[in-house]
């Protein structure tokens, strides 16, 4: 009996499914305009990544990678609190805890996020972050993105 491979391809939003008899990675090698074709990982763990919002009030994310409409910034703060309310008239951040926990301020509420919660703050927003109960040290991902952001599912608990 052979083995079937079913690859879908996404384009405008609208899938189309390929059934081959071999995987669509077995690849002698691939090829492209774009200079640099390759997978990129990154331990966000790493105790080298050092953000300047790590034991400073004042500091900020350490930016990690941009692209066109997005920007993914890694936040490690301690014991600290911010010290003043960020407030973007270009972006929505969308926050993911990955490690300890963090609060949240804004002007829609407050949030105590743990790890594997996320928390999408809209453009215009003010808000601020604090340590959260855990008491160790917060790993959170930001995401910073210029074009505009749709809930494509109901979240989980709104903000009231």
């Amino acid at each position: 009996m052979a083995v079937e491979y079913k690859e879908k391809l996404t384009i405008g939003g609208k899938n189309i499914l390929f059934y081959r008899d071999r995987k669509p990675t077995d690849n002698l090698r691939v090829e492209g305009e774009e200079e640099n074709l390759q997978l990129f990982t990154l331990d966000i763990t790493d105790p080298n990544l050092v953000p300047s919002n790590f034991d400073k009030p004042e500091g900020t994310p350490l930016p990690l990678i941009k692209w066109e409409n997005t920007r993914v910034d890694l936040s490690k703060r301690t014991v600290e609190e911010m010290s003043f309310w960020h407030r973007s008239a270009d972006f929505d951040e969308l926050i993911i805890c990955f490690q300890g926990s963090i609060r949240w301020e804004t002007d829609l509420g407050e949030v105590e996020l743990q790890p594997g919660q996320m928390l999408l703050i809209p453009r215009g927003i003010a808000h601020r972050s604090m340590p959260g109960k855990s008491g160790e040290t917060n790993i959170v991902v930001e995401l910073k993105v210029w074009s505009r952001l749709e809930k494509t599912i109901q979240l989980e608990k709104e903000i009231k």
